[in-house]
């Protein structure tokens, strides 16, 4: 959500974050909802002022004996016309809500302009991409060792799922322990097991609803299944008052997560890389406006560190204007190699949401003893998308008989188990 006054005050620069996103002006339309919703405000509290004026004449004339039937009807006019008013206000209100909230968020001054994907700025590179000859894709891999099975998940739930057996689900297991492990032991995130199903309200404060409902899932309850944990996790500050001593608070969280994919037709239709549901380790941090930009440097080594300790090759990227989320105003990306595809694909996002989540949300923070309140700021990483990397280990760990290696730091995890082979 936007501020309106720092809109008032400069409807240029705002239409102006949003020709960055590519997106037409929408400052003109804004402040003729909100003129007229303050038109019909000021109205309202003019009637109430004169009803209470009149209404204390009405005494005062009916104490000295005179005529008070005019004012009396003045104030039933008054009435009337404080209720069209009242009804005006709250229309326009609903309207301009229902405007700002389908906005997305303004870009950093320091985001790069661009379109798409294809004009992000690469920050770095770790590691060198695997040379395997004849790499296999995960989903040939898996099938071949009998451990990933597509047509049994096809049989139970339609496209876009996968069942995992043995020593791979074993594996997506262990990365998702040692994620955690990762972000609680090192970083100071605190391990959360949150609701996978959330009401309206928490699905418009980090801003999924409105303008995003064809891409989540709807039980028969009204509830929406999460389509990551950022949204229940960055809810549970909502409506409420932090203490700057509070803050920086961090969280961390392993939940299935659950998306429609419904602009993805055609893309990835094989293998585990755009599912329904899959597993994700998320990290959200809340704090104040003058740490989130090294709160989002140390949320984005986070999740590099655990792509580091598996040995899995990645670059981090900067996404343009075009490319970035609805609610974010700067994004880090992280790519991991897939040798079976020969290219980098997206394992992780993090982004810094500023202050606009904690403006749907009303999430607040103060210093002690201090009255004035401002909007936290809120930040979002995959800390990484499990599914994903279990299908970078099975194509960067393959070996030429079709088995697939461990990497070091998860055999702990795997209870010493160094290779996976055919069952």
């Amino acid at each position: 959500m936007h501020d309106l006054r720092v809109l008032r005050d400069n409807p240029e620069a705002f239409d102006g974050g949003l020709a960055r996103r590519g997106l037409p002006p929408q400052s003109a339309v804004v402040l003729d909802l909100d003129a007229r919703r303050r038109a019909a405000q000021t109205a309202l509290q003019d009637m109430q002022a004169r009803r209470n004026e009149a209404s204390k004449l009405i005494g005062a004339y009916k104490k000295d004996g005179k005529d008070a039937q005019p004012l009396m009807d003045e104030v039933a006019s008054l009435k009337e016309g404080m209720a069209e008013a009242e009804a005006t206000e709250k229309a326009l209100s609903e309207e301009l809500d229902r405007l700002l909230s389908t906005i997305p968020n303004l870009p950093a001054t320091d985001v790069p302009q661009g379109k798409d994907e294809h004009d992000n700025v690469e920050r770095h590179r770790v590691g060198t991409p695997s040379v395997i000859e004849n790499a296999k894709e995960h989903f040939d891999l898996g099938e071949a060792l009998g451990f990933m099975d597509f047509s049994a998940a096809a049989k139970l739930s339609g496209a876009r799922f996968t069942v995992l057996k043995g020593p791979l689900a074993r594996l997506e297991r262990a990365l998702g322990d040692f994620m955690l492990d990762t972000h609680t032991r090192e970083f100071g995130y605190t391990e959360v097991s949150p609701p996978l199903m959330v009401r309206d309200e928490a699905a418009y404060g980090t801003g999924q609803l409105p303008k995003f409902a064809e891409d989540l899932f709807q039980t028969n309850t009204g509830h929406w299944l999460i389509p990551t944990a950022e949204v229940p996790l960055t809810n549970l500050v909502a409506d409420s008052i932090l203490d700057a001593e509070e803050l920086p608070l961090r969280m961390t969280a392993r939940t299935p997560c659950f998306r429609a994919e419904a602009g993805a037709a055609g893309r990835d239709t094989r293998g585990m890389i755009r599912q329904h549901q899959f597993y994700k380790v998320e990290m959200v941090s809340v704090t104040t406006p003058d740490q989130s930009a090294a709160e989002h440097e140390r949320m984005t080594e986070a999740a590099e560190t655990v792509l580091k300790r598996l040995g899995l090759p990645f670059r981090t990227v900067t996404l343009c204007t075009g490319d970035m989320g609805f609610s974010a105003a700067k994004t880090y990306d992280i790519e991991v190699w897939l040798p079976g595809q020969n290219m980098y694909r997206e394992i992780s996002s993090c982004s810094n949401c500023g202050d606009f989540q904690a403006r749907r949300m009303k999430a607040r923070w103060r210093n002690k003893g201090d009255k004035n309140t401002q909007f936290v700021h809120t930040l979002n990483g995959s800390g990484v998308a499990v599914g994903r990397a279990l299908l970078a280990v099975m194509e960067n760990y393959q070996e030429a008989d079709g088995s697939i290696r461990v990497p070091e730091v998860l055999v702990p995890y795997m209870n010493g188990l160094e290779r996976i082979v055919r069952g």
